[in-house]
């Protein structure tokens, strides 16, 4: 049952990661469509979607069953 718990957290999880990932991806495009834009607000927002990638991916692999070879 703490598997199953557990899962379910993961995938919320992941969905918030996601949706927050994909905000991210509208936000850059935006402000880099404007001139002149922030450089330093532009790396810091690339650095937290690259975080938030990093964190999406390790979520993934624990959801899925290991594979033997």
């Amino acid at each position: 049952m703490d598997d199953l718990v557990d899962q379910e957290t993961l995938k919320r999880r992941l969905g918030e990661l996601t949706s927050e990932h994909r905000d991210l991806d509208d936000v850059i495009a935006r402000i880099s469509e404007q001139a002149p834009f922030d450089q330093l607000q532009m790396q810091r927002l690339k650095k937290r979607k690259l975080q938030l990638k990093d964190e999406i991916a390790k979520i993934e692999s624990a959801l899925l069953p290991d594979i033997i070879a």
